[in-house]
């Protein structure tokens, strides 16, 4: 089994948290629900197997992925392979920062799986080929830098000042996922509240209220991890929920759990949730 991250040099790594290779997991399931996390992604599939997207109630195939593919920002979970027998490369994204690298609205993409040709053209494919001919992973990961840096353009990423103003905003919004942040942001950067939602919108795929919910959802699932007590009422109110109820109902709203139903489903694996 293979499974190496690599950290990208700068100015990618105020962009890309990460970009990974694995191969030869052994996952004792098939599938796995993916929980909405805020990220972004691009996906190589390295094997000529095709990879499937499945209904959550049914796990019914509803879509199939083939050579490389983009993942927008969620605000449902998905359901799809557990990883096993796959050979893959993925780019990740910081939460609202894959804006520079596509040539179209974050919005456009958000809740959607799409084939990554469609938008990068034939560019992504000429990545994979690469990749597929490289003799080590090293070599992979400075081939991925180099592309990103392509679409992007150095000088362009150092000058990216309305990035950095959303990424204030999302900084915040994690740090405090509640209303009252909202209502201070678009004052503290400067824009009006119209602008600020436009924008927001555009480089991070949801409105801020919308990506709220899913980091203080997110919040949820720490607080999950590092308290065992499973006191519910006082997760909710540590993660920046109104009450109980409302915990309740946005953790299965993003999860297709209650809180219980999680805790006695869920792995080591953060936001991955074996299904079948």
């Amino acid at each position: 089994m293979i499974f190496q991250f690599h950290i990208p040099s700068f100015p990618l790594n105020d962009y890309v948290e990460r970009i990974f290779y694995y191969e030869g997991l052994s996952p004792t399931h098939n599938l796995d629900r993916f929980l909405p996390d805020g990220n972004t992604e691009i996906i190589i599939n390295l094997n000529e197997t095709p990879q499937a997207i499945h209904h959550n109630q049914t796990l019914d195939q509803i879509q199939t992925c083939k050579r490389v593919w983009v993942s927008g920002v969620r605000t449902k979970p998905i359901t799809i392979p557990s990883g096993k027998g796959n050979r893959m490369l993925v780019i990740a994204f910081r939460k609202g920062k894959g804006f520079p690298f596509y040539p179209l609205p974050m919005n456009e993409i958000s809740d959607h799986v799409l084939e990554a040709d469609l938008i990068f053209r034939h560019s992504i494919l000429d990545l994979r080929e690469q990749l597929l001919a490289s003799s080590s992973t090293g070599h992979m990961f400075l081939l991925t830098e180099t592309f990103l840096l392509t679409r992007a353009g150095f000088n362009s990423l150092q000058a990216d000042s309305f990035s950095r103003c959303i990424d204030y905003a999302i900084t915040q919004i994690i740090k405090s996922p509640n209303q009252l942040c909202l209502e201070k942001l678009s004052d503290e950067i400067g824009y009006s509240q119209k602008h600020f939602i436009h924008l927001f919108k555009s480089q991070v795929g949801l409105t801020p209220k919308q990506y709220m919910k899913i980091m203080r959802f997110q919040k949820a699932i720490l607080e999950i991890e590092s308290d065992h007590s499973y006191d519910w009422s006082f997760i909710a109110h540590k993660s920046g929920f109104y009450d109980q109820s409302h915990f309740i109902h946005d953790f299965k709203e993003f999860s297709g759990f209650t809180p219980n139903e999680y805790v006695s489903k869920k792995t080591d694996a953060l936001n991955y949730v074996p299904v079948s």
